[in-house]
């Protein structure tokens, strides 16, 4: 596979980087907090860490909701890829956005079935997205934690291959990104 070296390569406007950093930044909270904060069963209460992972959470479905509508308003740079790297890249890119969207909203299904309120930046409620006591929302918190490692494992494969683009290709694929 052929793959363009330019140095010139077109970067992502600052929003589009913006929005990406800021989503890097919330997925990373999201990950600490989940995996620090105490199980959920029954009878817990949306306090501590598990406020801010709703919180987190809200914040997340926002700015992912931004960078899609961002997205679909502004063509990205033109690409340098093969059309074999060009595929591959918008399959993952297309799976990443998927997953950062459904992700929070099952945990925001799982939380409105536990009767918790989900707040944007803590003072804006929205709205259940589940009744009380639904056993579907309660299902959703079970996808909600196995599409999680999904996530992560995109997140990987995306880190992994800017990097390999980086150091092995040495192409300028992760400076399109970079501040």
């Amino acid at each position: 596979m052929a793959v363009s070296r330019q140095s010139d390569a077109p970067a992502y406007d600052g929003v589009a980087r913006l929005l990406h950093w800021l989503v890097v930044a919330l997925v990373a909270a999201q990950f600490v907090i989940g995996w620090t904060m105490p199980d959920i069963h029954r009878d817990t209460q949306p306090v501590g860490l598990i406020a801010w992972h709703l919180g987190v959470g809200a914040a997340l479905i926002a700015t992912m909701a931004a960078r899609v509508v961002w997205r679909l308003a502004h063509r990205p740079p033109p690409s340098t890829l093969s059309p074999a790297l060009r595929a591959v890249s918008g399959a993952t890119h297309f799976l990443l956005y998927a997953v950062l969207l459904v992700v929070p909203l099952l945990g925001w299904a799982n939380a409105s079935s536990r009767g918790w309120a989900v707040k944007l930046l803590g003072t804006l409620n929205l709205p259940a997205l589940a009744p009380t006591g639904s056993s579907v929302g309660h299902a959703m918190g079970d996808i909600h934690g196995v599409l999680a490692w999904v996530l992560f494992a995109l997140i990987s494969l995306h880190v992994g291959a800017a990097l390999f683009h980086r150091f092995v290709v040495k192409d300028r694929v992760l400076q399109r990104m970079l501040p």
